[in-house]
């Protein structure tokens, strides 16, 4: 009978860049006011029906009154432990990896000893070696690219080492080669956490990334984390979207890339159909690169809602043993002046048939998450965060699926 079943798999969609207000430490960061879905819904407006029934319009003021009703499963926000607000540090923590010291960054650009080598490397010298945000940059040093051929080199308020080229000018393959040369000098050298590939196409004063075509150069995890653990134990890990990247590619068992968000919820889409059981584990990631970065209120507004409608899709496809996380990995406010990340709790909402309705409060590391998962699976237990598991399942419910 359904009471006495456990959950056999488990679905977790991480809205990348979707943060729901500054977390204490936000000041050190330059983070003040940051609060993405609060500021864009009052900015903007947004209509999320599916997620406020969740629960969302319990941890953040969505603006609508109306939707403020009695969520149909498990709700609250998670803090994050680690020093930073990148992707790696997000996602690592979800599953159970805290990190004691931030990945290094380079506010003035990359140092000679980094940048030289790479120059050396690869026989020519780069524009830029500054913070950027990567569509003002192709926009400002495009036509000197494509005339000299030289590329465009710049990070963020994160730890990564960005190459920005046109692909009339350098092949993917050249691009991809020079990411593998920054990846040896930056990252495993200097620590950098990731080396992006930020192919570009388009004309003079209309160019655009190429976000299908983007690849991420990811220092594997420092540490053991849920998707080790599940591996090891021949629990299926599903990857979609950049997960794959995010974690060099341990711990996964089968990975999709996408091109967009409604590529993304196609493919969990798909994979609900084909996987029976074990983790499917999507990154859906146009809030933040499309709309975040680019300080456009009104297009995460559009994007999230889109969202909201892809997830609305889903929960009909969810059997009577699946359980659906949605989260974040970061804040990326944009409404504020910055065109960066934001140090924000993120979202928490959990619902399916075996899921009870309680607010599971604020939970004080994104690594709660994974050691739930790792309860949920019978994989032991993690080094980081505190299962909440018994707060979500009703206890005759309760129990660890067989693997």
């Amino acid at each position: 009978m359904t009471q006495h079943l456990a959950p056999a798999r488990a679905i977790v969609l991480v809205l990348d860049g979707a943060g729901i207000g500054e977390l204490p430490d936000a000041a050190d960061y330059g983070d003040e006011g940051s609060n993405t879905i609060g500021n864009v819904a009052r900015t903007a407006g947004l209509k999320v029906p599916t997620l406020a029934r969740l629960g969302l319009s319990r941890l953040v003021d969505l603006g609508d009154a109306s939707i403020a009703e009695r969520p149909t499963g498990a709700f609250g926000r998670m803090a994050e432990a680690s020093p930073g607000k990148d992707s790696v540090t997000g996602h690592w923590e979800i599953t159970g990896l805290r990190l004691d010291q931030p990945f290094p960054v380079f506010p003035q650009g990359f140092p000679p000893e980094i940048l030289r080598p790479f120059e050396a490397r690869i026989g020519r010298t780069a524009l830029a070696n500054k913070v950027a945000s990567g569509t003002a940059i192709i926009e400002e040093l495009g036509d000197a690219h494509v005339e000299t051929g030289q590329p465009i080199v710049y990070t963020s308020a994160d730890s990564v080492f960005q190459i920005a080229v046109h692909e009339s000018v350098v092949p993917l393959d050249e691009l991809y080669r020079w990411c593998e040369v920054a990846f040896e000098i930056a990252c495993q050298a200097h620590g950098v956490g990731r080396v992006i590939a930020r192919p570009f196409v388009g004309e003079s004063g209309a160019y655009t990334r190429d976000s299908a075509r983007r690849r991420d150069f990811s220092l594997p995890p420092r540490d053991e984390t849920l998707l080790d653990r599940l591996t090891q134990a021949g629990v299926p890990v599903v990857a979609i979207g950049k997960i794959e990247d995010l974690f060099a590619g341990r711990g996964i068992s089968r990975s999709t890339h996408t091109r967009s968000d409604a590529e993304g919820l196609d493919v969990v889409e798909q994979e609900l159909a084909a996987t029976p059981r074990g983790l499917i584990f999507a990154n859906l990631v146009d809030l933040d690169t499309m709309y975040g970065h680019r300080n456009d209120p009104a297009g995460y507004a559009a994007n999230l809602e889109r969202l909201d409608q892809g997830i609305a899709r889903l929960l009909p496809r969810l059997t009577p043993r699946d359980v659906l996380f949605i989260t974040a990995d970061h804040g990326n406010d944009p409404t504020t002046p910055s065109t960066d990340h934001s140090r924000e709790y993120v979202p928490l909402l959990v619902t399916g048939a075996l899921v009870r309705r309680v607010d599971l409060g604020t939970r004080p590391t994104f690594a709660d998450l994974g050691q739930t998962l790792s309860e949920l699976f019978g994989v032991g237990s993690l080094a980081n965060g505190t299962s909440f598991l018994g707060d979500i399942l009703a206890s005759e419910r309760t129990g660890r699926t067989a693997h």
